[in-house]
């Protein structure tokens, strides 16, 4: 009765009470909550001059209460009360906005009683673009074979514009497929690699700026070009004039272009490729041309990159870095957080971007710094002895030159008696005989209680009470049964929660599962049986390595056999070999046993795969013995890719079996100059294992070529020309950079023989020229590869001839005959064929109309020699001229003499009428009117009877009366 007594005068004694009045609106816990974002303004590019218009920044917070709003303009309050701005919700709306007014940097301010939260920066800029200056401008004259520039010098504007350039009328604008002319996007100039002299006329460059409301464009005054024609243009290897910026500093997840663009004769082109690494696969198809758009950047796509230029008379080379940088991403944000009163804060706000961003703090829409309680560092900031004052709104702010972002949280410093009505004490506590129990006292208070508990009447001592107030109950007997009181206590009242704590008969097995050593593939058993107190429900769990099981997955390996706890494994891998402990369980405890499963089977894959010893056509490779899988290794195979082939493909090797103990092995017969990456696998008696892990990607040392190009020919071009061609070399084939061709060729039946370079990979023909080449001279040519480290063998020796003359005669004899009122058949006396001068390849009829030029002919050839031809496609009742001429690859000869024929006149053009048919079983008669032929028609000659859809099985004949009889 003493311990009851003090206990009672324990819970009598008197609080203090935190009812201090408070001024003001109030955050009511547990109801209200404070401002969060759902919309924010963003930046906007409005056109200079629209003044009827309306700019619209949105602005929407969730809270409860609602939020109230207002707006800074470059950190000052918009004057709302003004007509020019109004807001709708949090909406801020600029009427008839003005440039120099209105622009500037513009944020939303969410307001509630339980805090305030800013927006983001929104820049309000104007877009314009003025007209080009009047002036006009210099004309430009070049010689034909040069390279130039025309400068657009455009007008001022904001934000950036986009460029094109049309010639001597509106809207013909230069094709972007044309690889002789470049207008570049950062200066808006036009660029001509090579002129000729049709490109002589007046160009004006375009100039188009996008914003989000309108579009505008304008052009200059007109730039004249004069290209001044030259008899023998000369030719020029490739100079770059545009250039992209090294060091260009590029923006992660955005798109950038790189330009670069030659002069030179013949047009150069443009190839690009990465310096010190591998071209993105997302570069695509502009790897090749004057352009090189990277879209998505990544920091994987920073390096050197270089862009070439290439014709058959050299190369220019022009490198630069890109450097990719990020706009702010959170790694690590503040949450909210509700904190009792007195204790300590600890946020953290990390944020990745390039360069670092920094992180400033706000707390109610206001800078924080270190000051008093709260501490300010970095991307922490804490805050010690939290009063109730330190509630409200927070925000992080990371920023960096490419951006700023923000993270908000609310905090609650909380104030509270004990309270039990969440979280009280478990109504029944049951627990095993034998066993322990933990029972829980968790009261929702602020500051932290006092806490203590008593069994009936009696105070339990500290030795069974954590700190935090867990009652520990051990070695449970039935005498440990009753009521366990929990007493919380804090300045501002006291409060208790009782439970009933029932004993129970201990879980226990009673059959474990046996360890089991078993092949991959084949199934086992693992039994489990278990005792309990009968007025518990029992249940099995089983765990693999620390890891539970799924058991209710019936399409899964794991299935538990009905009303016992055995573990049925179906078709087990090596991933399911481990330790397996099986936990019957009621509610107050458990029992468990363990036992280990051993899975043999392939083995698994090697590790630390290294390339060593590089080498033209051989490297060596070394690696780790991977797992067994309790079955010994007995040979290793290499597999090996490179990008002549994507599949993976085994490698030949030395020794040719490698056994189980090695540890190394050369691969050999490998492509000189070539990037390979390789794989180890092992097997044993139970199959081959997986792959080890790819090696680092080598290239094989440079080596001579070791064949010679294939597809040697040529013959046509120009007259004084030899035109040699050939099929370039594939990639496995080079063996080498500085690649090129080693050419050599003789007339016939002569000694010496003349060897030229062409030092493109991709050059597949060469045209020697020389004045006093003979036509159709029979040379022998030969090809062979060289690069850095040497020259191949020479191919076989190809028969080529030298550019053919056109034909001397012309064939005579020639008639024409009209076939129809549309086609003509004619005929010819052919020419020789041509011995000294070339090959005759065939005919052209050429026909025009009797009231025309000759030179408006049209024109036939015939693909072979015969002496006869049909025109189709003519007019009717019309007389043509008619000539024929013999050509080859060079051209056309003199025309034969003109012959002249008139096409008969056309087909009737009304069909018969009164058609109708009589059926005789199977038969049909038709009858028709006669049709009478007009005078510019021609004769009659009979009928075609077609049948219609109920006939479609017949058969059907015709005749030239107007009777006709159809069979079945």
């Amino acid at each position: 009765m003493v311990q009851m007594w003090l206990l009672v005068c324990l819970l009598t004694l008197s609080s203090v009470a935190l009812m201090t009045a408070v001024g003001g609106d109030v955050c009511v816990a547990g109801h209200d909550s404070g401002p969060v974002f759902e919309e924010q303004p963003s930046s906007l590019i409005y056109p200079e001059g629209l003044t009827e218009g309306k700019v619209t920044l949105s602005c929407q917070a969730r809270a409860n209460p609602a939020a109230a709003y207002r707006w800074l303009v470059n950190g000052t309050a918009v004057p709302l009360n003004l007509d020019r701005y109004s807001l709708v919700a949090g909406t801020l709306v600029i009427s008839s906005p003005d440039p120099i007014r209105d622009t500037g940097s513009y944020q939303c301010l969410a307001i509630n009683r339980c805090g305030t939260i800013i927006s983001r920066a929104a820049n309000l800029k104007f877009g314009y673009l003025h007209d080009f200056p009047p002036d006009g401008r210099s004309p430009q004259t070049i010689t034909e074979g040069q390279g130039t520039f025309l400068a657009c010098q455009p007008p001022p504007h904001y934000p950036a514009l986009s460029y094109r350039w049309f010639l001597n009328e509106f809207p013909n604008f230069i094709r972007k497929d044309d690889g002789r002319w470049f207008v570049s996007q950062v200066t808006g100039n036009l660029y001509l690699a090579k002129a000729e002299p049709n490109d002589t006329a007046n160009y004006f460059c375009f100039t188009t700026i996008n914003m989000e409301v309108s579009t505008k464009s304008t052009f200059s005054k007109a730039n004249q070009l004069t290209v001044v024609p030259d008899a023998n243009p000369r030719k020029s290897a490739p100079t770059i004039k545009v250039r992209f910026l090294a060091d260009t500093y590029a923006l992660a997840g955005h798109t950038t272009q790189l330009e670069c663009f030659a002069y030179g004769n013949p047009v150069p082109k443009v190839r690009w490729r990465k310096v010190d690494g591998l071209m993105p696969s997302k570069a695509g198809p502009t790897v090749e041309g004057p352009t090189l758009t990277l879209p998505e950047l990544s920091f994987d796509d920073e390096g050197i990159y270089e862009c070439e230029a290439y014709n058959s008379e050299g190369r220019d080379t022009y490198q630069g870095r890109i450097n990719v940088q990020a706009q702010p991403e959170w790694l690590q944000v503040m949450t909210d957080s509700e904190v009792e009163i007195s204790s300590d804060l600890q946020w953290s706000c990390v944020a990745a971007g390039k360069p670092r961003p920094s992180v400033r703090w706000l707390r109610n829409g206001q800078p924080l710094s270190t000051q008093d309680r709260v501490e300010v560092n970095g991307v922490h900031l804490r805050i010690i002895n939290l009063a109730l004052e330190d509630s409200g709104m927070y925000q992080c702010v990371a920023e960096n030159k490419h951006g700023t972002i923000y993270s908000t949280a609310e905090l609650r410093v909380q104030v509270q008696a004990p309270d039990f009505r969440l979280n009280p004490v478990r109504k029944l506590i049951p627990a095993a005989r034998g066993g322990q129990v933990m029972i829980d006292c968790r009261p929702r208070a602020a500051p932290k209680p006092s806490l203590f508990w008593s069994r009936g009447t009696e105070l339990l001592t500290n030795s069974t009470v954590t700190p935090d107030g867990i009652l520990w109950i051990y070695n449970i007997s039935r005498a440990d049964e009753g009521k366990y009181t929990c007493f919380a206590e804090n300045y501002l009242g006291k409060a208790n929660s009782t439970g009933h704590l029932s004993v129970r008969d201990a879980t226990k097995i009673t059959l474990a599962p046996s360890n089991a050593d078993i092949n991959q593939g084949e199934n086992v058993t693992l039994q489990c049986h278990a005792s309990h107190d009968a007025a518990m429900d029992l249940t099995f769990t089983w765990s693999l390595n620390g890891v539970l099981l799924d058991l209710e997955n019936s399409a899964g390996p794991y299935h538990r056999k009905e009303n016992t706890g055995d573990l049925l494994i179906v078709r087990a891998q090596l991933s399911q070999a481990g330790t397996y402990v099986c936990t019957a369980q009621t509610v107050v405890d458990s029992a468990a046993a363990s036992a280990k499963l051993v899975v043999r089977g392939p083995p698994g894959p090697p590790g630390g795969l290294l390339v060593k010893n590089v080498a033209e056509t051989s490297v060596e490779l070394r690696w780790s013995r991977g797992y067994d899988n309790h079955s010994p290794i007995g040979k290793y195979v290499i597999m090996g890719r490179s990008p002549l082939s994507s599949e993976w493909r085994k490698m030949r090797t030395d020794p040719v079996n490698i056994e189980g103990n090695a540890e190394s092995a050369r691969v050999t017969g490998l492509i000189p100059w070539t990037d390979y990456e390789f794989q180890v696998i092992a097997s044993n008696i139970l199959g081959s294992g997986e792959p080890s892990m790819p090696s680092h990607i080598v290239r094989t040392l440079q080596a001579a070529p070791t064949v010679a190009p294939s597809g040697l020919g040529g013959g046509g071009g120009d007259r004084d020309e030899l035109i040699v061609t050939w099929t370039p070399m594939a990639r496995e084939y080079q063996n080498g950079d500085g690649f090129g061709y080693i050419l050599g060729f003789r007339k016939k039946d002569t000694s010496s023989w003349t060897e030229v370079r062409v030092p493109r990979v991709e050059s597949s023909r060469h045209v020697y020229y020389n004045s006093s080449l003979a036509a159709y001279t029979p040379f022998e040519v030969k090809i062979k590869a060289y690069n850095r480290k040497g020259e191949g063998p020479f191919s076989q020796v190809a028969v080529v001839h030298s550019a053919e003359e056109e034909p001397t005669v012309g064939p005579s004899s020639i008639n024409a005959t009209a076939l129809s009122a549309f086609e003509i058949q004619v005929s010819w006396e052919p020419v020789q064929q041509l011995s000294t001068n070339g090959i005759l390849r065939g005919y052209e009829i050429r026909y025009w109309r009797q009231h025309e030029r000759e030179a408006a002919a049209d024109r036939v050839r015939t693909a072979g020699l015969e002496p006869t031809a049909r025109v189709s496609g003519l007019r009717p009742s019309t007389r043509y001229h008619v000539a024929v001429l013999a050509y080859n690859s060079a051209g056309t000869g003199p025309p034969s003499p003109r012959t002249a024929v008139t096409t008969r006149k056309p087909p009737p053009n009304r069909p018969p009428g009164s058609v109708s048919w009589k059926a005789h079983g199977s038969r049909v008669t038709v009858r028709w009117d006669q049709v009478t032929a007009m005078h510019n028609e021609s004769a009659i000659l009979g009928y075609k009877v077609s049948p219609g859809s109920k006939y479609d099985l017949l058969g059907l004949g015709y005749q030239s009366a107007g009777w006709s009889t159809l069979a079945a």
